[in-house]
C-alpha cells in the first residue's frame, strides 16, 4: 500500500455498525480493517438485534471488494475505486500483529486490545505516514492515547456541525422592529392569509418554513417561497399563532405555538421537535395527531414508535403482542393522552374511545423496516438515539398521505457511541432545513412544572 502521503485509516468494528459503508468514505486514503474487526463483525451479524443488519451490510460491501483478489493483494491492498488508480487509496485486511511481551502494551485478551496493538504497529513500521485509529468508542480513544498512539478521531463524515449551539432552531428572532428594517414590502392576500415579498438580504440564510419573530412580540411570520431576488413570506401574527389550538391545547408561550402551526399544517410532512425535558414536545405532537385524525380525518390512523436501547434486546422476552411489550417504553404516550382527557368524566372510557377512535397503534421501530405507510400520522419519539442510518429507514417507510414527527431531546442521548452532533436527530435537522416539506421547531423553555424547570436550569 504505497504512496507515503496517504493516510493509513484503521476502522474499530462500531464504525462499521455506526455506517455500513464507511469504507468508502476514505477514498483518497487507505483503509485498514483488522482481522478482528471480520470476527466481531461475524459475531454480531447472526445476532437478534438491528445491528445485526448493518454487520451484513458491512461484510457484503467488503466481499464486493475483496471478492476477485488473491491473498497477496488482499493483504497489500485493493483499490476502494478503479476508475484513477493515481486517485484512489486502497482497502486491506490485516491479520492480528502479536507483538513481544515486552513491546505489547496491553494483552490480548480484549477486541479492542487488539485492534490497539494493530494500530501501534503500524504506527511503528510506517514512520513516514500518518496512521490514524477511527473509533466511535470514546474509552477505546482514551486508552489509544495513552498507550502512545499519535492519532485517533471519532468517524464524522456523517457530522454536519462543530456545535450544536449551531444548531438550527427552525426559527430566528431579529432585532428590534421588524417592519422598521423594511424599506420595500409588496404585500398580497389570498383568503384569509396575508403575504409580504422582501428583499432576501433582509433574512439572509432563510429557508422554508422557517419562523420569523422580532422584539416588539408583536410580529410573526413564516418563509414560504425563496426565489431569486425575492423572500415570500406568510404574516401569522403573534396573537393568532397564540390563540390555535389543538385537541384543546393551547400554546403556553410563542414556541409551543410554531410547533402548533406547523403540526397542523398538512402540507408540512415532516415536523422535527427538539428541546429540554418537559417543554411539550410529545404533548403538542399527540393533540395534532388527535386533532388531524379524529377531528379533521385528514388522515386514517396514528402510529406511534418509540426508540431506546433496552427495545431489540428485552422486547421478545415480554409477554402479549407486539402493542402490548411496546408498552412499558410508551408510557410517556399514554400519560400524555392522560393528560387531553383528565377533565372528562370518565378518563379510562375516553382514553379507550379515543385508543379506537383514532386508531392508535403503537409499533416497535425494529419492525417498521419494509412496510409502506399511508394516509397516517407517525409519531417517533425520543429519536436522538437514532443514528442518521436508522433514521433514513424510518422516513422512507412514509407514503402518500403521511406526516411524520420526530421528536427528541439531545441532552438525553442513552447510545453509547452518538453524542448530540453525531445523532441523527441532529443530521435529519440540517438535511431537511431545505426541504419545503419540512419544520423545525427547538421548543425553548420547559412548561411542565416550576420543579422542571428549575431541574432542567440548575441539575
Amino acid at each position: 500500500m504505497g504512496n507515503d502521503d496517504r493516510k493509513f485509516f484503521i476502522l474499530d468494528t462500531n464504525v462499521l455498525l455506526h455506517e455500513p459503508l464507511a469504507i468508502y468514505s476514505f477514498q483518497e486514503h487507505n483503509v485498514i480493517i483488522p482481522m478482528t474487526v471480520l470476527e466481531e463483525l461475524d459475531r454480531i451479524k447472526d445476532r437478534q438485534k438491528d445491528v445485526s443488519r448493518d454487520a451484513r451490510v458491512a461484510i457484503r460491501a467488503l466481499e464486493d471488494i475483496f471478492k476477485d483478489a488473491d491473498p497477496d493483494a488482499i493483504t497489500q491492498g485493493v483499490l476502494l475505486s478503479k476508475n484513477d488508480e493515481d486517485h484512489s487509496g486502497r482497502v486491506a485486511i490485516f491479520t492480528d500483529h502479536h507483538q513481544p511481551m515486552s513491546q505489547e502494551v496491553f494483552t490480548e485478551d480484549e477486541p479492542d486490545n487488539r485492534i490497539i496493538n494493530a494500530a501501534l504497529y503500524l504506527q511503528q513500521v510506517k514512520e513516514r505516514t500518518q496512521v490514524v485509529l477511527v473509533t466511535k468508542d470514546i474509552n477505546m480513544r482514551l486508552k489509544a492515547k495513552g498507550a502512545g498512539l499519535k492519532y485517533v478521531e471519532d468517524y464524522r463524515t456523517d457530522q454536519l456541525i462543530d456545535d450544536i449551539q449551531l444548531l438550527s432552531k427552525g426559527f430566528r428572532q431579529l432585532p428590534g422592529s421588524f417592519w422598521d428594517q423594511v424599506e420595500d414590502c409588496d404585500s398580497d392576500t389570498q383568503g384569509r392569509d396575508t403575504f409580504h415579498n422582501l428583499d432576501p438580504s433582509l433574512i439572509e440564510g432563510a429557508y422554508p418554513n422557517e419562523y420569523i419573530l422580532d422584539e416588539t412580540k408583536l410580529f410573526a411570520a413564516k418563509v414560504v417561497a425563496q426565489e431569486a431576488g425575492n423572500l415570500r413570506l406568510q404574516d401569522l401574527g403573534r396573537d393568532r399563532l397564540l390563540s390555535r389550538n389543538a385537541w384543546g391545547i393551547q400554546p403556553k408561550n410563542i414556541y409551543q405555538a410554531m410547533a402548533i402551526n406547523a403540526l397542523l399544517d398538512p402540507n408540512i410532512e415532516l415536523v422535527i421537535l427538539t428541546g429540554p425535558a418537559g417543554c411539550g414536545k410529545t404533548l403538542l405532537a399527540m393533540a395534532a395527531a388527535l386533532e388531524l385524525v379524529v377531528e379533521k380525518g385528514i388522515y386514517d390512523k396514528v402510529i406511534v414508535t418509540r426508540n431506546t436501547p433496552e427495545i431489540a434486546e428485552s422486547i421478545g422476552f415480554l409477554p402479549g403482542t407486539e402493542e402490548e411489550k411496546m408498552m412499558p417504553w410508551l408510557a410517556a404516550i399514554t400519560d400524555t393522552l392522560e393528560v387531553l382527557h383528565k377533565n372528562d368524566e370518565c378518563t379510562d372510557g375516553s382514553l379507550d374511545y379515543i385508543m379506537e377512535k383514532a386508531n392508535i397503534q403503537f409499533k416497535s421501530v425494529n419492525f417498521m423496516r419494509g412496510r409502506s405507510i399511508q394516509n397516517s400520522f407517525v409519531l417517533l419519539d425520543e429519536c436522538q438515539n437514532l443514528t442518521a442510518s436508522q433514521l433514513k429507514t424510518i422516513i422512507t417507510r412514509c407514503g402518500e398521505g403521511t406526516k411524520l414527527v420526530c421528536s427528541g431531546n439531545l441532552a438525553q442521548i442513552d447510545s453509547n457511541y452518538l453524542t448530540p452532533v453525531t445523532s441523527g436527530l441532529t443530521y435529519i435537522v440540517e438535511r431537511f432545513k431545505d426541504f419545503e416539506g419540512s419544520a423545525n421547531v427547538y421548543l425553548n423553555g420547559v412548561v411542565r412544572s416550576r420543579l422542571a424547570s428549575f431541574a432542567e436550569e440548575n441539575l
